[in-house]
Formats: structure tokens, C-alpha cells, sequence
């Protein structure tokens, strides 16, 4: 056995482990902590069981999170590898701008930092992406440009590190469901899988929009986020 043969599937394995890492709902980003308007869909009564539930989600993986945050870490991922921090700053502000309430922006600006945090934390682990963000200079960095910083100091491909970041993304508001509707971890696991299929063709969708095709653009959302800001009860930040 050659050493070729040898070390690829052990560097394909890390760079597998690593995508896993930053896609699990345990990194400490606070994404449990958010339910992207899906809280207040759910008090003004759109959403109600697991099949509008569902629904709703994929319909949002389509229509925002394949629009914007994937787009953005598609050409985030590449932009790190080659140490292209003026297309990084301008991705980054792209985010910045594109959020369409107070309550959305302060979200990808807290994960952006505990991302970064988490990077800290890890010493030695984390130097790489830690020493990056910080000569970026972003202020502050959003969580998608963050976690493609991440993702780019592998050896994963882009698709498979959205794919990642998509399915982390999932499996974070399912349990955000579950908690508000509220369902069952069955019904969860069935919204899961639905979403599970739905991710691929998403991830594509993202890797080929030009920069004049990307968007933010959820009318609905963006009212039910507003509403969501001064609800009278709520179990999430957004």
C-alpha cells in the first residue's frame, strides 16, 4: 500500500470529522437558542403541527437560507482559502446590511463572536481559525463568513462543507419546533428526514448564484420578526 493510498482517506476523515464539528447543534455558538421567526409563526397561528411545521422549514431552507447565508459561504469558503480579505469584508458586509430585522442581524453577529470564542478557546486547535478572523478585521463577523473561515482550514469541499452547515442549520430548528408548536421527537425525526432530502438540491442552488442573484428577500419572515421582538411570551431570541 503506497503512502498516497494511506494518508487521503485519513485526511478525508478529518476533514469529514471537522465539517461534523461545525455542523453539531453541541458547538457553542448559541444556535439553539433562536428560532428564526419560526416562534412567532407559530403564535400567529401559520404554523401549528408537524406538517406545516415542515412545511415552513423547507420552505425557508429554499427560500432564505439557500438564497443568502449558504450563497454567502460559498464564496466565503474559497475567498478564506486564497486570503482574499477585501472579498471576505465585502461578503461580510453584505450580511451585515441584508438582515432584515434587529433581531436577525444581532443573531449572526453573536454566533459570528462566539464562533470566533469558540475558535479562542480551542488554543492551539483553533489557532488557524482564530488568527484569520482576527486579521480579517471584521466588525463584527457574521456567522456564516465565521463558520467558512472555519470550514476553509479543512480539506472538505465547498459543497460538502454547506451541505454541513445546511444540515446543522436543520437539525437546530427542528428542536426549535419541537419546542414551540410543540411535537414529539418522532415528529421531529420524520421533519428531519425531509429536510435531509431537501438539502442537497438547496446547497446547489446556493453554489450557483452570481453575486447579482443573491438575496434576502422573506417578506413574511421579516414581519413576523418584527412581531416577534415585542411578543408577551417567548422561548427564543428570534
Amino acid at each position: 500500500m503506497t503512502t498516497a493510498e494511506t494518508t487521503a482517506p485519513a485526511r478525508s476523515a478529518a476533514s469529514l470529522l471537522q465539517i461534523l464539528w461545525l455542523a453539531s447543534p453541541a458547538l457553542p455558538v448559541g444556535g439553539f437558542s433562536y428560532s428564526e421567526g419560526l416562534e412567532a409563526a407559530v403564535d400567529a397561528g401559520l404554523v401549528h403541527d408537524e406538517a406545516s411545521a415542515a412545511t415552513w422549514l423547507i420552505d425557508q431552507l429554499h427560500l432564505g437560507l439557500a438564497r443568502a447565508d449558504l450563497a454567502v459561504a460559498a464564496q466565503a469558503i474559497p475567498a478564506w482559502r486564497r486570503n482574499d480579505l477585501a472579498r471576505i469584508a465585502a461578503l461580510n458586509h453584505w450580511v451585515l446590511q441584508t438582515r432584515e430585522t434587529l433581531e436577525f442581524r444581532l443573531q449572526t453577529e453573536q454566533m459570528g463572536r462566539s464562533l470566533l470564542e469558540w475558535a479562542r478557546q480551542l488554543g492551539d486547535l483553533g489557532a488557524g481559525v482564530f488568527e484569520q478572523l482576527q486579521a480579517a478585521r471584521l466588525q463584527p463577523p457574521t456567522y456564516p463568513v465565521a463558520c467558512a473561515c472555519a470550514a476553509a482550514r479543512t480539506d472538505a469541499s465547498v459543497r460538502d462543507s454547506l451541505v454541513g452547515y445546511a444540515f446543522g442549520w436543520a437539525e437546530n430548528m427542528v428542536q426549535s419546533a419541537i419546542k414551540s408548536v410543540p411535537l414529539g421527537q418522532s415528529s421531529g425525526q420524520r421533519m428531519l428526514a425531509r429536510l435531509a432530502q431537501q438539502i442537497p438540491d438547496a446547497v446547489d442552488h446556493a453554489m450557483a448564484l452570481p453575486d447579482g442573484e443573491r438575496q434576502a428577500f422573506t417578506p413574511m419572515l421579516a414581519i413576523l420578526s418584527a412581531r416577534h421582538e415585542t411578543q408577551y411570551s417567548r422561548l427564543f431570541r428570534s
